[in-house]
């Protein structure tokens, strides 16, 4: 009966694979004995396994063994240490700006969500709204920004000639950029081309993006991978911080820690002075808030309250809001009867209570 429905998204036409990722369906589909997939930038062993360090096994092994470990919500910048020795991991122990508290770091889904709310921050709070990203680049990187709310214009990056960089083609683009637009850079190993500036590109990069009040937005997938030494990998956005100027900064640990589908990043923005670096995590709490931030309130009253009922604390607007958009029904003072849940309906139940707190305050 229900095949014989006509679908309200019977117009939808097929989307394309992506790039990247249909390479490995493509790869997967492939029957032959001999088929070798170079396509996805995931590290693997010797028989072509996905690789998981010694470093990662041990930490995942302290963290399974740990009894003080709670699974209480994050707050919305996420957990707090983590951050803290993000910062301190790309900017260094001793970088003025941290000890200064002009930083401030927010844990975000690896490197696309810390891009993606960079990008959405930039659009709600900077006066400039174009964004000049390198020739080539990550494929995700003018999508993310774009759906941000920016306008993605490239600057020259790679000669195909050389097969190096085009550094006069970079010096020129960006001395036309109008002054304050923000300017992508990867700040090792970039990506697709593995072609860095050297130290003394780096400085002239620096001094023309500073005498333009260019905004930098580093993106670091790659540290400790690009030359083996963390330190050396984060020179390039070290002499950014030391010269005192503001910076946007999203580092992933996908590639460098292997944990792809951990999805652990984090964004970065140095600010010119701790009070500012105040308001701008302010901000950024509500750029998080409504993209994927954790349902809001306190419910540990849920396993704290005893018998067959229990009382959600859910008003009554609430409770008309779930029982007509969810379809779950309810005493108007949001009791709840226990013995009406399961395992099938309790992530329905969850997904209307989200909904409704974070909707109908």
């Amino acid at each position: 009966m229900a095949s014989q429905v006509a679908s309200v998204f019977a117009g939808i036409a097929q989307a394309p694979e992506d790039p990247i990722l249909g390479v490995t369906v493509a790869f997967n589909k492939d029957p032959s004995p001999v088929k070798v997939n170079l396509g996805v930038g995931a590290y693997r062993t010797e028989e072509g396994k996905p690789l998981v360090l010694n470093v990662v096994r041990c930490a995942e092994q302290m963290l399974i063994n740990d009894p003080s470990r709670y699974k209480e919500y994050l707050p919305i910048t996420g957990l707090a240490e983590f951050n803290k020795l993000s910062a301190k991991l790309i900017f260094g122990a001793d970088s003025p700006a941290i000890q200064e508290n002009r930083v401030v770091t927010v844990q975000c889904l690896s490197g696309t969500g810390s891009l993606r709310v960079g990008g959405e921050f930039l659009a709600k709070h900077y006066h400039e709204h174009t964004i000049y990203i390198p020739t080539p680049t990550w494929g995700n990187h003018p999508k993310i920004f774009t759906l941000a709310g920016l306008t993605a214009r490239t600057y020259r990056y790679y000669d195909p000639a050389t097969r190096g960089l085009d550094f006069n083609g970079l010096v020129e683009d960006l001395s036309s950029a109008p002054l304050g637009s923000i300017v992508l850079l990867h700040a090792c190993a970039h990506n697709p081309t593995g072609v860095d500036p050297t130290v003394d590109q780096w400085e002239k990069i620096r001094q023309l993006m500073r005498s333009k009040s260019l905004l930098p937005f580093f993106d670091s997938a790659y540290q400790g991978f690009a030359s083996g030494s963390l330190d050396k990998d984060a020179q390039p956005v070290r002499m950014f911080v030391a010269d005192g100027g503001e910076l946007l900064m999203a580092q992933s640990y996908a590639k460098n820690m292997g944990l792809y589908g951990e999805r652990v990043g984090a964004l970065s923005i140095v600010c010119g002075s701790a009070d500012v670096a105040v308001r701008v995590e302010s901000q950024l709490k509500l750029v998080i808030r409504p993209m994927y931030s954790r349902t809001p309130g306190d419910w540990s009253h849920i396993i704290k309250q005893i018998g067959m009922f229990t009382f959600t604390g859910l008003n009554s607007e609430q409770v008309a809001f779930m029982r007509q958009e969810y379809h779950i029904y309810m005493t108007s003072d949001g009791r709840i009867s226990m013995a009406g849940l399961n395992m099938k309906n309790l992530p329905h139940l969850a997904d209307a209570i989200h909904a409704a707190v974070t909707k109908l305050k």
